[in-house]
């Protein structure tokens, strides 16, 4: 069983780039559509605080998502997010190049998952996360699990297990608390 336990999570020390799914991680895994047939997505602001936090200290973040849509680039747009991979039919094959881009070994990544699809790609990061509300063997293949749900606090737990890890999340607090 993946450590849920906050002090053990130091394995995140590791960690250079932090890379997402969104629908069930970013989100609760609900999808909206509007009168015009466009997508509605509820992000968290406690998650997204997390992500600049983590850019604050110099960690790089990316989103790697089997699904497109304008909510989801505004709100990369928003939070400086500039690796979007969308429209991904199979996220574990993306790694290699995403290690190849960044000049970062996939060791030194993290992936926060929910669902089926997620397994890949976490078994070839350094850590693979599973938020709460996860699929039951997503769960089983992470290495670590979070104690809030998806769309719900997940992401901000790891940003912060992160910076603690490495000793960045004082000097970052600081940095957000003016």
């Amino acid at each position: 069983m993946p450590d849920r336990a906050a002090e053990n999570w130091d394995v995140l020390e590791q960690v250079d780039v932090l890379l997402l799914d969104v629908d069930g991680v970013l989100t609760d895994g609900s999808i909206t559509y509007g009168d015009d047939g466009g997508e509605i997505k509820t992000f968290s602001v406690k998650d997204g605080l997390g992500i600049r936090m983590l850019q604050l200290a110099g960690i790089v973040t990316g989103i790697v998502t089997g699904r497109s849509s304008k909510a989801l680039a505004k709100r990369c747009e928003n939070l400086g997010i500039t690796h979007l991979w969308d429209g991904v039919k199979n996220k574990s094959l993306l790694i290699e190049q995403i290690s190849r881009d960044m000049k970062v070994p996939p060791e030194r990544m993290a992936f926060v998952g929910d669902d089926i699809p997620d397994m890949g790609i976490m078994s070839k990061v350094g850590v693979g996360v599973a938020v709460a509300d996860a699929h039951p063997d997503v769960i089983n293949a992470a290495r670590l699990v979070t104690t809030k749900p998806g769309g719900r606090g997940a992401v901000r737990e790891v940003c912060e297990g992160i910076l603690k890890a490495k000793g960045l999340w004082d000097e970052t607090q600081k940095q957000v608390a003016v």
